[in-house]
């Protein structure tokens, strides 16, 4: 499988600043399907913690996609996420988006904070099961992209083991049918010492961080007994905010071993259900020492189909008028027309 950028975006870091400052505000233009009518639903995710998020089902849905996005966000600002919203309604799935822990309206309700899919795993699950509840069909596929990625690995995890964990739940493991993602974060502790290590990396690293901080603030706002202004603000880095907010109320000594412990790489060789992963040998935000790793775990596991491009930047993936035309696209949005491609297959 060859993706094709314009002649302009072969370099990573390109696509990636490309894809967040100029296709971000115009992505509309280049878009075919129309926005879905959505309804709003608080959904009850791991330890009783509310989820904001909100559904649509096309008639006759054949199938439903559960899907949240990467590290900062929500889901008003989320276009890439919007994409994925109009083309499963277009090609015939329900959809379900949810502003994932501490992020959007899902940070008003409650002052839970960030797990890295340690918690959010079974979130996927429980969303899924009130879906189906609300009338959104199985088979569910599991989906997000970078940080949203690793959630989703974490769900599709969860979802091979229901019987053991999830006895209130209608749904069943049988319904989970695997899991799509682009560019998912898989090695946090060595992602993260990889992009502070040059000065084009610190610039991305503090413009997470920035948001980051943004999304503290606005928490301690919301949330004055949960969550420490004085810790928010001495967080400035992403590791810092992690430090300073997150692993103690989760129970880890160090943000190393936190991150060691959210780490799918670890648990992607024992996956069973199928699982599609999209990612891009020149992803400025991760270490491309990853790359052996994730091909030898799909090597050895054949429910793993992962597919590793030559270019395409960090969630970028922007195709080419003959990249579009080689594999029939109406549209430049080449990983998500990949991922449906791809579940329709396995159908």
């Amino acid at each position: 499988m060859i993706y094709i950028p314009p002649w302009h975006l072969t370099n990573g870091l390109l696509m990636t600043l490309y894809t967040a400052l100029r296709v971000s505000r115009k992505w509309e233009n280049f878009t075919v399907e129309p926005e879905p009518t959505y309804q709003e639903h608080i959904f009850t995710g791991a330890n009783g913690v509310p989820i904001f998020g909100k559904y649509a089902i096309p008639q006759n849905a054949k199938g439903t996609i559960v899907g949240t996005y990467g590290i900062t966000g929500d889901l008003d600002n989320q276009w890439f996420l919007k994409i994925l919203g109009r083309k499963a309604i277009a090609k015939g799935y329900a959809v379900v988006l949810f502003d994932w822990r501490a992020h959007g309206k899902t940070a008003e309700l409650s002052p839970a904070l960030t797990s890295d899919g340690l918690y959010e795993g079974e979130d996927f699950i429980r969303i899924a099961n009130t879906a189906k509840q609300l009338g959104c069909p199985a088979p569910f596929w599991l989906t997000g992209y970078s940080l949203g990625g690793q959630l989703a690995l974490w769900g599709i995890k969860a979802g091979e083991t229901i019987a053991s964990w999830g006895s209130d739940l209608e749904i069943t493991s049988a319904d989970i049918a695997g899991g799509a993602v682009i560019c998912p974060s898989v090695d946090s502790n060595r992602s993260l010492t990889y992009l502070v290590k040059d000065e084009l990396g610190r610039f991305l690293e503090k413009a997470i961080a920035r948001e980051l901080k943004k999304l503290g603030r606005g928490m301690a706002k919301m949330h004055p007994e949960s969550i420490d202004r004085d810790a928010v603000e001495r967080a400035n880095s992403i590791w810092g905010f992690d430090n300073e907010l997150t692993i103690t109320k989760l129970g880890f000594d160090s943000v190393e071993e936190y991150y060691d412990a959210s780490c799918p790489l670890y648990f992607m060789p024992h996956l069973q259900k199928p699982t599609f992963i999209l990612y891009a040998a020149d992803d400025p935000m991760f270490d491309p020492s990853i790359i052996p790793d994730l091909e030898k775990i799909a090597e050895d596991n054949p429910a793993i189909k992962l597919i590793v491009t030559e270019h395409g930047g960090h969630v970028g993936y922007v195709s080419s008028k003959n990249c579009q035309h080689k594999y029939g696209d109406r549209d430049r949005w080449w990983a998500w027309n990949r991922i449906f491609e791809w579940i329709e297959s396995q159908a």
